[in-house]
């Protein structure tokens, strides 16, 4: 009888303690986010107050405004390639070229582009700076000069934009999803930084909107909206907090590890001498890893930001097992880019990028989903089992309303104030009474999609899944 007893309350010390570990680890994280929240609201008014008292018009008359080659990589991008194509072409700045670099698509990708654009076989000559799949052929487009199509054999993303790298010509260079649209001054926004810190700055990362629901013409964004399923509108808000408050946090003292690959501008030179993109899931958060340790190496003090502009606007997700697919890629990625750079992990050669950045992605980005799924399976446990701990549960439920639903509606809260991309009220409510309800369902179905991703990354299961895209633009 004893030993069952202490059986039991064994059991009981296990529950108490992961109990009490869940939760300090939970208040450690809303602690930490509360904190690039609040840098994040002061940042982000100064700049935006700074901008409108200098406007980007002024830099398309600059000396010093750089050129810039943009790069998009293109497979099966079909239905959206066009769209993309035709903001790029609109937008506002000096000197740009266009390079589409059609990965080996099996659908009408190059077809459409040849047909549409008017494109022309030319000879080329690529300087072979980065190892890439063979080239096929390279096109050029009689309506548009700087318009440039490469077509080659499937290699990836990573492999398709080191080939666009090798055939730009610009000593900067963009990196531009397929199916994104771009508005007419993202360059300007983008550029800024780069244009004025006279090269201390080598990597320059915009903010990423959903389209879905937004009325695009021929790649041209007539009026901001919103989608009518909840998954999507959950998704425009998680954009919003990771953007607007995690990533201006980060920036503020070159801490960033991730420029988004869907809208990023990079040093050509730095990029090359850093070996190009690497054929891993995460390929940007990888090579922005890389140039902190090159930049570390070399003991140089360049910079990585974040500008909190949104100027790009992509598509999302919109049926659960797509959704669900790309969060699992994501969280792979976020490992893979930690693992391969595991070296400069509390490591003080490489400054508060060992000591700070890495920490914080590996134990709250990467590990948090598993803790916080430790923590709703402890608690129902603690209930199935009879000891049902109020105090815990309260304190859990609370702690996972401000992580989940409370920061969200601040981020909510801080883009009407600053930004105001949704000028209807409709919208923002939708925005604000929607991001109360994350903690119920949104949130639980991302933390165990991460998790899952975890569990495939154990097993050695690689690989991006694959994703169906309708296209945001109406051509």
């Amino acid at each position: 009888m004893r030993r069952k007893e202490l059986i039991i309350i064994n059991w009981s010390g296990i529950l108490v303690f992961v109990n009490w570990f869940v939760f300090i680890y939970m208040l450690t994280i809303v602690i930490v986010y509360g904190f690039m929240l609040f840098i994040s609201l002061l940042q982000i008014r100064r700049r935006y107050e700074l901008d409108n008292v200098e406007p980007y018009e002024e830099l398309l008359q600059s000396e010093y405004t750089k050129p810039v080659s943009i790069l998009v990589p293109a497979y099966n991008e079909s239905v959206g390639i066009y769209g993309t194509i035709r903001s790029l072409i609109s937008i506002e700045y000096p000197e740009y070229e266009i390079i589409i670099i059609n990965d080996g698509s099996k659908d009408d990708t190059l077809e459409k582009l040849i047909s549409k654009f008017n494109l022309v076989k030319v000879n080329r000559v690529i300087r072979k700076q980065l190892d890439t799949k063979e080239i096929k052929g390279v096109y050029q487009s009689e309506i548009y000069s700087n318009l440039i199509v490469l077509d080659k054999e499937n290699g990836g993303k990573a492999d398709a934009l080191n080939a666009g790298i090798n055939l730009s010509k610009y000593p900067y260079f963009c990196s531009l999803d397929g199916d994104s649209i771009i508005e007419r001054n993202a360059f300007l926004k983008v550029l800024k930084p780069i244009i004025e810190s006279d090269d201390e700055v080598i990597a320059s990362g915009g903010s990423v909107r959903i389209a879905n629901g937004c009325d695009i013409q021929n790649g041209d964004l007539i009026s901001v909206g919103l989608s009518n399923k909840p998954i999507v509108v959950m998704q425009v808000i998680e954009y919003l907090r990771a953007f607007l408050t995690g990533r201006i946090g980060l920036s503020k003292n070159n801490l960033l590890l991730i420029v988004s690959g869907a809208f990023g501008v990079f040093s050509k030179k730095w990029v090359i001498e850093a070996g190009g993109y690497a054929h891993t899931v995460g390929e940007d958060m990888e090579l922005v890893v890389r140039l902190h340790r090159l930049n570390k190496e070399k003991k140089q003090n360049k910079k990585i930001v974040y500008v909190p502009d949104p100027v790009c606007w992509t598509e999302a997700p919109e049926d659960l097992k797509f959704l669900r697919r790309q969060r699992k890629r994501w969280h792979k990625g976020l490992f893979d880019s930690l693992w391969k750079h595991k070296k400069l992990m509390f490591n003080p050669r490489y400054g508060s990028i060992g000591l700070f950045s890495m920490p914080y992605f590996f134990f709250i980005e990467f590990l948090g989903p598993l803790i916080e799924l430790i923590g709703y399976i402890s608690l129902v446990v603690s209930i199935f089992a009879g000891k049902i701990y109020f105090e815990y549960a309260i304190m859990f439920f609370l702690l996972s309303l401000i992580y989940g639903s409370i920061y969200s509606m601040a981020a909510v809260l801080l883009e009407e104030w600053s930004m105001e991309r949704y000028p209807k009220v409709k919208h923002f409510t939708i925005l604000f009474l929607v991001s109360l309800t994350e903690t119920f369902w949104y949130r639980p179905l991302t933390v165990i999609w991460r998790v899952e991703g975890m569990v495939e990354m154990l097993l050695g299961k690689k690989g991006w899944g694959e994703m169906v895209r309708k296209g945001v633009s109406n051509d």
